[in-house]
């Protein structure tokens, strides 16, 4: 399996390379940006491949090993290692080629928003913020805070966790919209629905989205005009796009103009992303009546009573473990979306 997609990948990255050779760069820069772009991506995908070669022959000898030294145990140890290795990394490498959607190599940056008028909204918010922070862990990677607020009486209200490596964005895409936590009340037979509001965007990495919103289209706020104090880690700018009412903010700067930078980053990755869900290719052609309100569109079910599962509203998958779920093993759940997305951009 591995030989055929190295022999592939190779072929591929030798025919961009033709091309690149073949063309003046300088009679299209921005085509020429997205053909090394590509070039890019397919030599880190052969250089990953050559790796994952290299350990699947690993595998293989310590294996080898392990059948001739019967006794030796540890042996056998490190093959059954190994091969769950190899069979993650293959399995990851079969996910990331559906992923070649605009966007889809990016960072991504996630808003958690608990649901209004409860307790326990604020409670399941916390949980969500642990489960993709451990979900980023288990890749190898920090999912890092930028910022949390809190309510006037000290409770949770909202964070975003910036994750920044490549791909996250298209595993996490799916993640947008209400996930439900189903429990009792007070121990009775009757169920009580907390809802939590997820948002993903795209967190361009080592680049900034290369969109122009015109400063006629953008009201730009501030707590701190409104009579709030100063927070610890700097001032909340809030920045609204007119056309489309879209408002994103950012508090996790120590600076005004730092949060301005990095919320507009926010606003224009999100346009970005609506451009190309509606197929335009400019802010003016936007239908601001057809965006989807993510924020109001359940996603998941995780059922605490009378069963504990969870339940994925996009694609029907049904998971019997929710702990693990919450202990940020989520990858079936991306696995099922990314799928789903592909099946239906293919028909």
């Amino acid at each position: 399996m591995l030989a055929p997609n190295l022999e592939l990948e190779e072929a591929e990255r030798i025919r961009q390379e033709e091309m690149i050779r073949d063309c003046d760069l300088w009679d299209d820069p921005a085509k020429s940006n997205e053909v090394l772009v590509k070039l890019a991506d397919t030599v880190k995908l052969v250089n990953a491949l050559k790796d994952l070669k290299y350990k699947a022959e690993e595998a293989k000898l310590i294996t080898q090993l392990a059948e001739i030294d019967a006794v030796n145990y540890s042996l056998f140890e490190q093959a059954y290692d190994a091969s769950l290795v190899i069979s993650d990394l293959l399995d990851k490498y079969e996910v990331s080629k559906l992923l070649r959607e605009p966007y889809d190599m990016e960072g991504a940056c996630i808003t958690i928003k608990a649901g209004s008028g409860s307790n326990k909204s604020e409670e399941w918010a916390e949980q969500l913020l642990s489960m993709y922070i451990k979900w980023a862990k288990k890749q190898g990677y920090n999912g890092r805070v930028v910022e949390k607020n809190l309510s006037m009486n000290g409770s949770f209200e909202s964070a975003t966790i910036d994750l920044e490596f490549e791909y996250a964005y298209g595993f996490l895409s799916g993640e947008r919209g209400v996930h439900c936590m189903i429990s009792s009340r007070n121990g009775s037979a009757r169920n009580e629905v907390s809802s939590v509001g997820v948002d993903v965007v795209p967190l361009f990495l080592g680049t900034t989205p290369d969109l122009q919103i015109s400063d006629d289209d953008l009201i730009l706020s501030s707590p701190l005009l409104l009579g709030e104090k100063r927070s610890r880690t700097g001032y909340k700018v809030c920045v609204q796009h007119i056309p489309t009412g879209l408002t994103f903010q950012s508090s996790g700067e120590r600076s005004y103009f730092a949060n301005q930078i990095k919320a507009l980053n926010r606003l224009k990755a999100k346009l970005l992303v609506i451009a190309n869900d509606q197929g335009v290719s400019s802010l003016s052609r936007i239908n601001a009546d057809t965006i989807m309100d993510m924020s109001k569109k359940e996603t998941r079910r995780y059922m605490f009573h009378p069963n504990k599962l969870v339940l994925d509203v996009k694609t029907g998958l049904e998971l019997p473990d929710l702990n693990s779920v919450l202990d940020g093993n989520i990858e079936p759940l991306i696995r099922a979306h990314i799928n789903t997305r592909h099946s239906n951009f293919t028909i």
